[in-house]
């Protein structure tokens, strides 16, 4: 009998089940999404939330395109609650056709951030030069890496955890230009609560990013 794993066992060994990750992780990014799902509603600057934004509800009548793709990302957190779900209830792994409506989702707010970046590219966003070096770092830094390794690394993803990097990369990519631009937003404290409570979910959000491209690329050394 030949000893030699045949390709169907290295590609099991390559591609991780959806269901070899503890079932705590996903129960505790579940509630760190929920959390981001209620911010979508919440004041973030200015006493506007980004459903405003994307209804173009900004004060002073000021709501355009540029509000509504900086304000879109933020409703990833209902697939990505979706998934979460999926993956601790769900006894089938992620059908194809899921992954898709997910990736589609990922790619248009990628898309969007990107148009949202631009006037700071070209120097039309009326942000200080400081301002503007973390914006492009955070957001550009955050996509290409990520898109990166999704691309170089992709036989090391399970199918759902390369949806769950998909989805952080898309949703921090927006939330730190956010942040930045709106870091110094006057008003009380609830008229951009959603602001505060954004600096602290990115966090988990971001260490969970950083976790799965480096499983990745370990798994790639091995």
């Amino acid at each position: 009998m030949d000893p030699r794993p045949n390709a169907k066992d290295n590609l099991k060994a390559v591609h991780p089940p959806d269901e070899q990750d503890p079932a705590w992780v996903n129960a505790v990014g579940l509630l760190v999404w929920l959390v981001a799902a209620a911010v979508a509603f919440l004041p973030f600057a200015f006493d506007t939330s980004p459903w405003d934004a994307v209804t173009l509800r900004v004060p002073g009548n000021q709501g355009n395109w540029w509000h509504f793709l900086a304000g879109a990302p933020c409703f990833l957190a209902f697939p990505m609650i979706w998934l979460r779900l999926h993956l601790l209830f769900a006894k089938q792994g992620l059908a194809a056709s899921a992954r898709r409506l997910l990736w589609f989702a990922v790619a248009l707010s990628i898309g969007g951030t990107i148009l949202v970046e631009t006037p700071f590219l070209l120097h039309l966003a009326g942000t200080s030069e400081w301002q503007r070096f973390v914006v492009l770092g955070l957001g550009f830094g955050i996509m290409l890496t990520s898109v990166l390794v999704l691309i170089l690394r992709r036989r090391h993803f399970a199918p759902a955890q390369a949806c769950i990097a998909g989805l952080d990369t898309a949703f921090l990519a927006n939330m730190a230009l956010a942040l930045v631009v709106y870091a110094g937003a006057s008003g009380s404290l609830w008229s951009h609560v959603g602001w505060y409570v954004s600096m602290v979910i990115v966090w988990p959000i971001a260490c969970e990013l950083l976790w799965l491209l480096r499983r990745s690329l370990r798994t790639a050394a091995w």
